[in-house]
């Protein structure tokens, strides 16, 4: 790739970023009630030499904060002198719901289903609208970062539009546990980007509020190795994916017979087959147990974390993988290189 001059600046919100160095950006968003500035804060790693634009992106909702510690992570190891084309970080869009550890905008909307926004709209239209014309504007692809909701929890997943092979390619390099074709929603980011012509991984990983290491690895060395895949970073540090993630098209959630307490026996990253046990729930005196068991081969890529229920809530949330044997197998090796990897050195730069 050729080498940029020193002319090839990179542009956004009226701030130019020089070949080869880190540019910090405030985006105007809105006034808040007592007269202060909302922004929204960018980081720009702008290559030495060219090649693609991309961003990153965490806490759309404002509670799910796994990706800006990814973002965190992933920004510490990168040198712009050393790399090629252009990565926008963005480790926080949502900072009204990540100020008061909330899913939701003021206006109590959801971000990701505001787009893409208007400039005289509501705060999150408003906000959509700066991150559409920002940010995606500028981009071929990009990495958005979720965690489960409130009082659950994600296995590592990436997930895609389907009829994408070269996104699918990309999706797969990430080396997530498991990779999901599944259908956009109306008025997220996903659907809006498609519109633009941008590819999109996202991201799920985690339980809001807080950090788990083997989501934050996932993330990084997922990342890291989308970087190398696209030929923006080079290096030798960056250890092989331990296998190819577990593929699936169709998702489910299980939900509970009856309230009561729940005793759950297969949680995220459990390999189930139909009639095999997942959760108990019984009354609070222990009796009139029933079993709930999968009604489908795959594994489990998301559970609840609280043990009173009432009938009706979600426990569990299945992927149906196309190729089941070795299923248990390849995540365990995905596993160990996520956790052995011998770039986990954070102060390495590469």
């Amino acid at each position: 790739m050729a080498t940029r001059n020193k002319y090839d600046l990179f542009e956004i919100g009226g701030t130019t970023v020089a070949p080869g160095k880190v540019g910090s950006i405030s985006l105007p968003i809105s006034d808040l009630s007592a007269g202060m500035q909302a922004n929204l804060e960018v980081r720009v790693f702008h290559g030495k030499r060219t090649g693609p634009t991309i961003f990153v992106s965490a806490a759309i909702h404002g509670d799910e904060i796994i990706g800006t510690e990814i973002i965190r992570r992933v920004m510490k190891k990168l040198k712009p002198a050393r790399m090629a084309g252009t990565v926008i970080f963005v480790p926080v869009v949502n900072m009204f719901g990540f100020i008061t550890h909330s899913r939701y905008l003021p206006d109590r909307r959801d971000l990701n289903r505001s787009f893409p926004g208007a400039e005289k709209g509501s705060l999150a239209s408003q906000l959509a609208h700066i991150f559409s014309t920002e940010i995606i504007g500028h981009c071929s692809l990009g990495i958005d970062i979720h965690s489960a909701a409130l009082h659950r929890y994600n296995l590592p997943q990436i997930r895609i539009a389907s009829g994408n092979a070269e996104l699918k390619e990309l999706a797969l390099e990430f080396g997530a546990p498991v990779m999901i074709e599944a259908e956009l929603r109306p008025g997220s980011l996903r659907a809006l980007a498609r519109e633009a012509g941008v590819d999109m991984l996202l991201m799920e990983a985690g339980e809001a509020l807080r950090f788990d290491e083997y989501s934050v690895l996932t993330g990084v060395n997922g990342i890291l190795r989308v970087l190398k895949k696209l030929e923006m970073i080079e290096t030798k540090r960056l250890g092989k994916r331990g296998a190819p993630s577990a593929q699936a098209t169709r998702t489910l959630w299980l939900r509970s017979s009856k309230g009561g307490i729940c005793r759950l026996v297969a949680p995220s990253g459990t390999k189930v087959h139909v009639g095999d046990a997942v959760a108990y729930i019984s009354d609070i005196f222990g009796e009139g147990e029933e079993e709930i068991t999968s009604p489908i081969d795959g594994i489990v890529i998301g559970h609840s974390n609280l043990p009173v229920v009432n009938q009706g809530d979600a426990l569990l949330h299945i992927a149906q993988v196309r190729v089941f044997d070795t299923v248990g197998e390849r995540l365990e090796k995905i596993e160990d290189a996520i956790t052995s990897d011998q770039l986990l050195d954070e102060d390495e730069v590469i």
